[in-house]
């Protein structure tokens, strides 16, 4: 699910759409995401939804994305992104953050959806994922494995028998790969 707001002065004109860029973690980083993080999050947990992302991109077409996913572990429908975007855009019109026009995104992370938390790596353990390092170690930045879990601040990863480890903090951005597996799992929970 995706819901696109474009905000023009103080008033959002609801655009919806079934798809669209999603960042990834580490990309486009501003020093808007954590204190926008911090303002929406007691209200959208409140409501129960838990925050997965926050992310902004400037350029021609500025664009807040907010990615939340249901504390109950219920799909995201379009009503509970419209119910979260009328919530982000009250908070944002009282703080206002953001200084000129800019494009709301609402979504749900997805199947294949990103992750940026330490518990996704946990949560998430067994399945195949894409993980993307800061720093090149042993001269490769991109690795894609079986997810082992975390432990502390290592990310562990199977890879063809070989288990990595990488530092959460170096990770630029990690997600899961499209498996019939993952899809099972999907259509089970």
């Amino acid at each position: 699910m995706l819901q696109t707001i474009k905000r023009v002065g103080r008033w959002p004109a609801f655009l919806f759409s079934g798809a669209g860029k999603k960042p990834a973690m580490g990309e486009s980083k501003t020093s808007l995401e954590e204190p926008i993080l911090k303002m929406i999050s007691p209200s959208l947990e409140a409501m129960g939804y838990e925050v997965v992302r926050v992310l902004f991109t400037a350029g021609r077409r500025p664009t807040l994305q907010v990615m939340t996913e249901r504390i109950d572990g219920q799909d995201v429908t379009v009503d509970d992104c419209a119910q979260v975007s009328r919530t982000v855009s009250a908070l944002l019109d009282v703080e206002d953050p953001i200084k000129g026009a800019y494009q709301l995104e609402v979504s749900s992370p997805g199947i294949d959806r990103p992750l940026t938390r330490r518990k996704d790596f946990s949560r998430f353990s067994g399945h195949l994922a894409k993980v993307e390092t800061k720093e090149a170690m042993n001269g490769r930045r991109r690795f894609q494995g079986t997810l082992l879990g975390i432990d502390d601040d290592r990310i562990r990863l199977d890879q063809d028998g070989e288990t990595l480890e990488l530092d959460f903090n170096d990770v630029r951005r990690a997600k899961l790969v499209l498996t019939d597996e993952l899809i099972a799992k999907t259509a089970k929970s």
